[in-house]
């Protein structure tokens, strides 16, 4: 099959363009290529290894806006560009959490993104344990009396758990606490802490916050819970400083027929500022940029537009997203798929119509998932599940395709190995298996070709 693809792109320009391929020509071509092709591996290497994490605001971050252009424009694709985009600006700084009572021992913490300081001298206090959010937003506000709230719910999925990083430092606040940590957003631990981002509640007092490992959260929780005076002091030197430039990185594959209809697949290029950002979302960068890559190689192009979008600041602000929807809602974008949950086995696929809710969306959903349905047998040798399920896209695809009202595809990643390392110092490249890796650029590609050529 390739052979037969490499042939017809070496015709001679006197004979007639070939015709475009049948499905079971175009995706055997790709998932062939992407099985046998180490490039995605190289500059995913690259990116984690040379580059690292990339927070917003960080010269990390641009660096790799720079690598992600060079390599769009070496793939070949058409209108390579970086389109500037603010983005906020946060600062770690050093940290500690040291329990004084009953004990002395210092434990590991991770601050929440966009958290603020503690006084220079930290902040002291007994600790007050709850099981979960619900727990403390039964207790009367201002009751905490300036205590360190500890909030211990264990996993259950990501979405249900995470209000406790989202929610948590505003309820405490409201409850009277000077301060709130939090058991890390995860179904396992090695002594592992998660960062990620907090939102302040308008009107409530900013308060400290910080995540801590899951074994030292049941530690602290078990003492508490024993009727032990538990007394820790957090000491954060997190910063907020003026929004810095930075930029959406993007490049296109142009439709045969008609270039006006965009499929847009994305990643977020900026990882919190710990690990390297592999899976979190380095991987899904590189599928998304090695799918046009493979596209743009064959001697057909798909009926629509591709366009590659690694957006930026997604984990602490959706600049990025925001942006590219502000600036593109008046082009058709048909489609759109994201990677961003890791680098693991493709389960399968989940999608549906930005739509309203209504009975257009249905019928959209319907369409769409009736035209691919026929196709997604072909997919079975780089899935676990050649399947079509109902879910949303992604986060930085989403505000595009609910403004434009396109189909949204998002990519359903064994995440079994992924929430572990989320958000951690152990988010590097060693954790990703490079046949599965391969694999995954095979789907990716696969499935961005038949939305930019079937007719839904």
């Amino acid at each position: 099959m390739i052979v037969l693809f490499a042939a017809l792109a070496l015709a001679s320009p006197k004979r007639a363009a070939p015709p475009p391929p049948t499905a079971e020509e175009a995706i055997g071509a790709l998932i062939g290529a992407a099985l046998t092709d180490d490039h995605g591996w190289t500059i995913l290497t690259e990116l984690c290894d040379e580059i690292g994490h990339r927070l917003a605001g960080s010269p990390q971050l641009e660096q790799a806006v720079a690598w992600g252009v060079g390599h769009l424009g070496a793939a070949g694709l058409a209108n390579v560009r970086a389109e500037p985009v603010d983005v906020p600006v946060w600062v770690r700084g050093p940290a500690s959490l040291v329990v004084t009572a009953p004990t002395t021992r210092s434990l590991g913490l991770l601050a929440l993104g966009g958290s603020v300081a503690t006084p220079p001298e930290g902040v002291e206090g007994p600790v007050r344990a709850f099981g979960d959010l619900a727990a403390l937003e039964a207790v009367p506000d201002g009751s905490l009396g300036g205590a360190i709230v500890l909030l211990d719910q264990p996993f259950t999925t990501y979405g249900e758990t995470v209000r406790i990083r989202t929610q948590g430092a505003s309820v405490a606040a409201r409850k009277g606490a000077a301060a709130v940590l939090v058991r890390s957003v995860t179904p396992g631990s090695l002594y592992t802490p998660h960062t990620g981002m907090l939102r302040y509640e308008d009107g409530v007092a900013r308060i400290p916050a910080a995540a801590v490992t899951v074994e030292d959260a049941g530690w602290l929780h078990r003492l508490a819970d024993g009727g032990t005076t538990v007394r820790v002091r957090l000491s954060l030197a997190a910063e907020t400083r003026a929004d810095a430039p930075s930029a959406n990185a993007m490049g296109e594959v142009r439709g045969r027929e008609r270039p006006d209809e965009i499929v847009v697949i994305g990643c977020h290029l900026d990882s919190w500022d710990v690990g390297q950002g592999a899976q979190d979302d380095g991987a899904g960068c590189v599928m998304v940029m090695e799918a046009a890559r493979l596209i743009q190689a064959l001697p057909v192009p798909p009926r629509r537009t591709i366009r590659v979008v690694l957006f930026t600041n997604e984990e602490n602000g959706l600049a990025g997203a925001t942006a590219y929807a502000a600036a593109h809602n008046n082009e058709r974008h048909v489609a759109g798929m994201e990677a961003d949950t890791g680098a693991g086995p493709i389960l399968g696929f989940r999608a549906g119509s930005a739509l309203p809710e209504g009975p257009a969306r249905d019928a959209a959903s319907a369409k769409w998932a009736a035209a691919l349905a026929p196709h997604l047998p072909l997919l079975a040798p780089v899935v676990v599940e050649a399947r079509l399920g109902v879910g949303g896209s992604g986060a930085d695809v989403g505000p595009i395709l609910a403004a434009t009202g396109g189909y949204g595809v998002g990519v359903d990643f064994d995440t079994t190995n992924y929430w572990p390392i989320h958000h951690t110092e152990a988010d590097t490249i060693d954790k990703i298996d490079p046949v599965t890796f391969r694999k995954d650029v095979a789907a990716v590609a696969a499935m961005a070709w038949l939305l930019a050529e079937v007719e839904p």
